[in-house]
């Protein structure tokens, strides 16, 4: 008993000095990542990420060694060894798994999505998300391994599943085709630079923003806040349109079909004003153009170019909207109309068109 009772003063005494000891080493390392921090905004980062994770590591090494001085030679002390060091696995691989993060936050900080020309900051958060996401997976995966690779049972049944190694992968592949095709997928997207976070894209003729990109799915926000979950596969596997790749300018077209009697030199001028009258247009591409001229109308198309697709669509909407306004106000006579002759026309109107078909003359319209 007395014996006991001394152990158990002396684990206390010693767990009493581990946490004193923890908490000296946490304060110094603290201290020092905090006056760093007062120069970089990298320390605070690193004090939020790590400092539970840190002491947890500290701590439970502190208790196990307490446990190891105070009793030595007692029968139990087989199980809380083995105990404290599936502790530790997991606190390591808690800090582990900060420090990582916190390295990821590091670039993450560096790569401003914010700015007109982002096409680099995308790339970097998109594969940032990815990598960070499956190095966090084999962490876990990997301490789990290890933990349970510290009891003898599964030591002997690791034996056995290595032995048939051939066979369980065939079996795995089988099994997790998909799983396994869509984390492939994922990877692929991520360093193949198909798509990038906050890029825009149009999927099964849906129009969005790419919104998260995980290692087995895709999260597309439409433009009309709608959420589409599209497997990583399918961004493999099928065609879709990525209007930010190269860039996030584009043009914008327009298309009117008019009156053969509209000015189109009037419109270039009123197309001039409208462009000039708006922050939307970014000054690189203005065309008025006459593309087709069939079924009694003609077809004008107009361009313009835009900073982001968000700006590109305002544009055409606004370019639309005045356009027809001023053919409204000030050229009636282009809005587009339907001539239908009643009746079969007369021998003196017969006789007034040219071989060629061109009206020569204004010809008198009967009605029925």
């Amino acid at each position: 008993m007395t014996t006991t009772w001394q152990s158990w003063a002396l684990f206390a005494t010693t767990v009493v000095a581990v946490c004193a000891v923890v908490f000296v080493i946490s304060w110094i390392a603290s201290a020092i990542v905090r006056r760093t921090a007062r120069r970089y905004e990298w320390g605070k980062i690193l004090i939020e990420r790590a400092r539970w994770p840190f002491r947890t590591v500290l701590t439970v090494t502190g208790v196990w060694i307490a446990f190891a001085l105070a009793f030595p030679e007692h029968e139990w002390l087989a199980a809380v060894n083995h105990a404290f060091l599936i502790a530790l696995i997991a606190a390591g691989a808690w800090l582990a798994c900060q420090v990582f993060l916190f390295l990821a936050d590091l670039a993450v900080r560096r790569s401003d999505i914010g700015t007109a020309d982002n096409r680099v900051a995308r790339r970097t958060r998109t594969q940032l998300q990815v990598l960070r996401r499956l190095v966090v997976a084999i962490i876990v995966i990997l301490a789990i391994g290890v933990i349970l690779f510290t009891f003898e049972a599964v030591r002997a049944l690791g034996a056995t599943v290595l032995a048939s190694a051939g066979v369980a992968s065939i079996v795995a592949g089988l099994a997790a085709q998909s799983v396994l095709a869509n984390v492939f997928a994922g990877v692929q997207i991520a360093f193949s630079e198909a798509i990038r976070l906050d890029d825009v894209v149009v999927v099964d003729g849906q129009w969005g923003r790419i919104r998260e990109i995980t290692l087995t799915y895709v999260v597309v926000m439409t433009w009309d806040q709608r959420t589409l979950v599209l497997p990583c596969t399918h961004f493999t596997t099928q065609p879709f349109e990525n209007w930010t790749k190269y860039g996030s300018e584009l043009i914008g077209s327009v298309e009117l079909d008019l009156d053969w009697r509209v000015s189109t030199d009037a419109m270039r001028t009123e197309l001039h004003r409208i462009l000039e009258g708006t922050d939307l247009w970014d000054g690189r591409t203005s065309v008025l153009q006459v593309t087709d001229a069939t079924g009694g109308l003609i077809r004008v198309r107009v361009l313009a170019s835009a900073r982001d697709s968000a700006a590109t669509w305002d544009l055409r909407c606004l370019m639309r909207e005045q356009l027809v306004e001023w053919l409204r106000r000030n050229d009636a006579s282009a809005l587009p109309v339907q001539r239908v002759l009643v009746g079969a026309p007369s021998e003196q109107q017969s006789s007034d068109l040219p071989v060629d078909g061109r009206v020569a003359t204004e010809p008198s319209w009967e009605g029925a």
